[in-house]
């Protein structure tokens, strides 16, 4: 049986971090990420973890300190959110070609500018192609979860990339919500200890770490990068149902909600899939045959999962909290687009919303809309526009 508490999706993760104690952590403060090193130190402080904890001058530092820790030898994390991860972009690509687990808390919100503190998914989105594993977080105890996870994934012998795990800023970071913790002894025994094969400190078998790469190997690296990606989508699964044992809770790659007979969908990450699934309840009351698809794993990218799932739609929303500003569609829109034209699934018709930039409310009416235009479109076939915006002022 779980311990039962209260807590914001920050101090949640936070508490992950405790619980797993980290050998290195290394922050800079940026809201609304600021919450957990803030909450993590005060565990270094009162002598709860001995990780060593290093306030650093910025985001690039701070990922700078984790590439150097866990290159080391050392299990690395950090959080940060938007601008934060902007400036550790160079750092972000760094990680993952150096092949090395970092585990990065990503607190969703809009990427400057204009300057916005408020949630949408530009900064992970901004990062989908940098190399990391994401994984999205509707709620606390997933985002929660996902973090208990995350060093299994990444640790992987098969694997060994940086993940990211993301939640939606202020809405579930700040948000209390009921959450079940992992009592520490079966945390420890999951996630185990951190015993690199190859690593700096290590005198048996010097190597080095971010060398000068060019055209005779940097090609032939970059494909076990992408080989790399591709096993994680095994591992994943493989961690989640060990997980699953352990908690009783069970996650995949993506969560259907109320598929088996729809004929229309929703596509969408992280929080507002909450929001859908109370309009899913309410239309299904009325007789209207409709349902939800939760990517909660957006790199690897599931392609054969997710064509297969959305095959039996007549209609598909695809709804991107983030501009691709490629005048085609967001960017799970286009993934999702991707992977249904390569595995042959060309009878739904595939419609995009771009919702919610900048923290701007989506509410049940604005999705019950979505579902409206889509039942239409699945009762005569015809597609108005493609590329919509949902929510913005005339």
């Amino acid at each position: 049986m779980g311990i039962r508490e209260r807590m914001s999706g920050n101090e949640a993760i936070a508490v992950a971090m405790k619980q797993i104690n980290p050998d290195v952590v290394a922050a800079f403060p940026i809201t609304p990420s600021t919450e957990v090193p803030q909450y993590f130190s005060t565990f270094v402080a009162n002598g709860t973890v001995d990780t060593e904890f290093v306030p650093v001058e910025s985001e690039h530092s701070a990922m700078s300190a984790c590439i150097g820790a866990q290159a080391a030898g050392a299990r690395a994390m950090t959080a940060t959110s938007a601008n934060g991860l902007a400036l550790m972009w160079e750092l972000l690509y760094i990680a993952s070609g150096s092949r090395l687990p970092v585990v990065l808390a990503c607190i969703n919100r809009a990427l400057s500018g204009p300057i916005n503190i408020n949630n949408d998914h530009s900064d992970s989105m901004g990062a989908r192609d940098s190399g990391w594993i994401q994984l999205y977080s509707e709620t606390n105890q997933e985002a929660y979860d996902n973090m208990l996870m995350a060093h299994r994934i990444g640790e992987h012998k098969d694997v060994l990339l940086p993940v990211m795990v993301c939640q939606d800023g202020f809405i579930t970071s700040h948000a209390i919500e009921n959450i079940e913790l992992l009592e520490d002894d079966k945390i420890k025994g999951f996630i185990g200890e951190y015993k690199p094969e190859d690593y700096l400190l290590n005198r048996e078998n010097p190597i080095s770490v971010g060398p000068l790469d060019f055209i005779p190997h940097y090609f032939e690296h970059k494909m076990q990068q992408s080989l790399a990606m591709k096993n994680a989508k095994d591992v994943i699964l493989q961690v989640t149902e060990e997980f699953a044992e352990i908690t009783g809770r069970s996650y995949g790659l993506f969560e259907e909600y109320m598929t088996e007979d729809a004929e229309a969908a929703i596509v969408l990450l992280n929080s507002t899939a909450g929001t859908a699934k109370y309009v899913v309840d309410a239309l299904r009351k009325q007789g209207k045959k409709v349902g939800l698809i939760k990517p909660r794993v957006y790199r690897p990218f599931p392609v054969d999962e997710i064509a297969q799932a959305l095959s039996k739609f007549k209609s598909i929303a695809v709804m991107d909290k983030a501009d691709s500003f490629n005048a085609a569609g967001g960017p799970l829109f286009t993934d999702v687009t991707s992977a249904m034209f390569i595995k042959g699934i060309c009878e739904p018709k595939v419609i995009n919303y771009i919702y919610g930039l900048g923290g701007r409310d989506v509410k049940a009416d604005d999705i019950e809309s979505v579902f409206e235009n889509l039942l239409d479109i699945a009762k005569t076939g015809k597609v108005d526009s493609v590329f919509n915006y949902l929510g913005v002022r005339e």
